[in-house]
C-alpha cells in the first residue's frame, strides 16, 4: 500500500532581495531597472518542483503589469527537504519605485521517479510583495 505524501505550503520559504542597476537605467527616459534574488527554502520532508510563477509589478503610478510563465530563469527546479533553490531575475519600472507579488505553482515530486505534472496536485506558494525603488526615493 503506498502512502500519500502531502506538503503544508507555508514550509515553503519565499525570501527576496533587490538591487537597483544603475547602469541598465535610464531615469530621463523614466526607465528604472531592478534585479532581484530570490530563495525558495523547503523545510518539509517531501521534494517539490517548481512549475509556474504569475508576477503582478506595479508602479508608483498604480499600473500593473502582469507576468506569467513555465519555471523560473528557465528551469523547473526540483527542491529537496532542508534544500533550496536560488535566482536572480530582473525587471523595470516607468517610476523609481514599485513593488512585486506573486505566486509559484509547484508540485510533490517523487526522488524515485521522474514527475509527472499530470499526475500531481499542484499548489500554490504566495510569494509576499516586495519593494523595488532607487536608492535616494524612499528617504
Amino acid at each position: 500500500m503506498s502512502q500519500i505524501k502531502t506538503l503544508n505550503p507555508a514550509l515553503i520559504g519565499i525570501a527576496t532581495q533587490t538591487t537597483y542597476l544603475p547602469t541598465h537605467s535610464r531615469p530621463d527616459e523614466d526607465h528604472f531597472t531592478f534585479a532581484y534574488t530570490i530563495t525558495i527554502s523547503n523545510a518539509g520532508d517531501v521534494s517539490v518542483q517548481l512549475l509556474s510563477r504569475y508576477w503582478e509589478i506595479t508602479d508608483a503610478d498604480g499600473n500593473v503589469q502582469e507576468v506569467r510563465g513555465e519555471g523560473v530563469v528557465g528551469e523547473q527546479p526540483v527542491i529537496r527537504p532542508g534544500r533550496y533553490f536560488r535566482y536572480t531575475s530582473g525587471a523595470s519600472l516607468p517610476t523609481p519605485v514599485g513593488f512585486m507579488r506573486g505566486e509559484y505553482t509547484m508540485i510533490l515530486h517523487d526522488d524515485d521517479r521522474v514527475a509527472d505534472p499530470s499526475e500531481q496536485l499542484a499548489f500554490e506558494v504566495d510569494i509576499p510583495a516586495f519593494t523595488l525603488h532607487t536608492p535616494t526615493s524612499l528617504n
